[in-house]
């Protein structure tokens, strides 16, 4: 178990599909994260950015990008990548640092503007890149893969295009309530049904799109929280950014090969699962305690997997849960009150970010309509490509 830091500032751009420059939505979160902590500007001591790939170098190298886009004063920064884990990998950066005496305030900003479509590698011949090559070899979008594992979820638990489609309703009515959302607007499973196939059996409306947005923390030891005369803030309890073990005997992407078991016995955990225990040991608490979750709803069907690798059910149960409304807003545990994915598309590096906003908020008790009642501790769940891992703790 590992010390508490504080949560003062939370932070968002709305998400959508704007045609400006990520630098413009990370700084408007930026600053509403400044804001909303009380924090000026100069006092900041370390920018942490997480990185977008697109568009030339890696986001600019994104920490110092924000930093001059905010007014150079001085502070130290720090670029990270690790896909859709990189709001994670920014948060544990910026959290290192806090511990180890390094800063007391530090700003964690992610900011993308996504391309049109579903994401692609970039160009160019990289034989020796899994991610270039189950697209070229293989023709495995994104989509097709969350159908494959869609699949793989019927054949094995039972699940239906039915259970799929509660989910984005669920979430959908969520985002609904949601300002910073993209897509506010609730959905019956009919028109899920009704909608386009785009990886059967996922339909347009169990899949999320890509989307342009930012998230923003500042983050600060809890003595500096105390002399900013915030005595009970939210604060991070653990950061799991964990990696898989050998072997792995499950597709994930981008790989298109599993390892070979036939010498050494696999882990009894998914990675997924290890990413989540990984978090829970460190925070020192179980599921059980768990007041609300924010996961990694690519698709419809990677939701109802999620449930079950946080320990919120057991193995071929999260359909169930969905079935029943325990994941709902009134529900026993509450997951992706934000609306999720489904709701605002994926903005790589600010996700996982833009998910520890959503508890910060609900810990507070100032999310309205999608308040979930008495909350006290919240969990994220994330994964980015390449075996990186993405769960935060969050406490009050």
């Amino acid at each position: 178990m590992s010390a508490d830091i504080a949560v003062l500032g939370a932070g968002m751009h709305p998400w959508g599909k704007w045609g400006r420059s990520f630098v413009e939505y990370g700084t408007v979160a930026a600053r509403a994260a400044l804001a909303d902590a009380g924090v000026d500007w100069r006092d900041v001591q370390a920018v942490v950015g997480a990185d977008t790939v697109r568009g030339g170098y890696p986001g600019h190298v994104a920490g110092a990008t924000f930093a001059r886009a905010l007014g150079w004063q001085g502070a130290r920064v720090t670029s990270v990548y690790a896909a859709c884990a990189s709001g994670a990998q920014a948060i544990g950066a910026a959290r290192a640092q806090i511990l180890a005496g390094l800063a007391d305030v530090v700003l964690v900003v992610g900011a993308d503007a996504a391309p049109k479509g579903f994401f692609a590698p970039a160009g160019g011949e990289r034989p020796d890149d899994p991610d270039w090559l189950r697209f070229r070899v293989l023709g495995a979008t994104n989509p097709a893969y969350f159908g494959l594992y869609a699949r793989r979820r019927m054949a094995l638990h039972g699940d239906t295009v039915d259970d799929f489609a509660r989910v984005k309703v669920k979430n959908a009515a969520l985002g609904a309530l949601n300002p910073n959302a993209r897509y506010r607007k609730a959905v019956t499973i009919e028109e899920v049904a009704a909608s386009a196939v785009v990886a059967d059996p996922l339909r347009l409306l169990d899949i999320c799109a890509t989307s342009d947005g930012a998230a923003a923390l500042v983050l600060t030891s809890m003595d500096f929280a105390r002399r900013h005369g915030v005595g009970d803030p939210v604060r991070i309890r653990a950061v799991s950014t964990v990696t898989p073990t050998f072997p792995r005997t499950v597709l994930d992407l981008p790989d298109i090969a599993t390892d070979s078991a036939a010498t050494v016995a696999p882990s009894p955990h998914s990675f997924r699962a290890s990413i989540a225990r990984a978090a829970y040991e460190e925070a020192g608490i179980g599921p059980e305690e768990v007041s609300l979750a924010e996961v990694y709803d690519l698709s419809t069907a990677l939701e109802l997997q999620w449930y079950e690798d946080l320990g919120l059910c057991g193995p071929g149960e999260g359909a169930k849960l969905v079935r029943d409304g325990v994941t709902s807003l009134t529900g026993r545990i509450p997951v992706n009150t934000s609306g999720g994915l489904a709701s605002f598309g994926e903005a790589v590096p600010a996700q996982a970010i833009a998910q520890v906003c959503e508890l910060t908020w609900q810990l507070r008790g100032v999310c309205g309509a999608r308040q979930v009642e008495g909350a006290r501790v919240g969990i994220t769940a994330n994964q980015g490509l390449f075996g990186h891992g993405s769960a935060v703790v969050t406490v009050r």
